[in-house]
C-alpha cells in the first residue's frame, strides 16, 4: 500500500510513519489544537496530512492529539467476509 508504517488506535488509522516522518490524519479539531498546522502528503498520490516535527518529544501533548483525532475519525467500515473456495 505506501511501504511504511500504519497507526492504529481502536482500530482506527490515525496516522503514518514515512521516511521517519509523523503524519496524522488531519481532523478539525486537530487542526485546532495544533494551531499552526504544517500539511504534507506521507508519500506519493497520498492525501495530505498533518506533518509533526516540532513537539515529537511531547508526549502528553501527541497522546491529546491522537485521542482527538481518533474520537473525529468515523468508525472503520466492517470487512467483508470472503466466502471460502469450495474444493470439488
Amino acid at each position: 500500500m505506501f511501504g511504511e508504517c500504519g497507526l492504529y488506535f481502536d482500530n482506527k488509522l490515525f496516522g503514518l510513519v514515512c521516511d521517519n516522518k509523523l503524519f496524522i490524519k488531519p481532523t478539525q479539531s486537530g487542526r485546532k489544537y495544533i494551531n499552526e498546522v504544517v500539511e504534507a502528503s506521507p508519500y506519493p498520490g497520498a492525501k495530505p496530512s498533518f506533518l509533526i516535527e516540532e513537539k515529537l518529544d511531547d508526549r502528553e501533548w501527541l497522546r491529546k492529539l491522537v485521542e482527538i483525532t481518533v474520537n473525529e475519525l468515523p468508525e472503520p467500515k466492517p470487512k467483508k467476509i470472503k466466502p471460502k473456495n469450495k474444493v470439488r
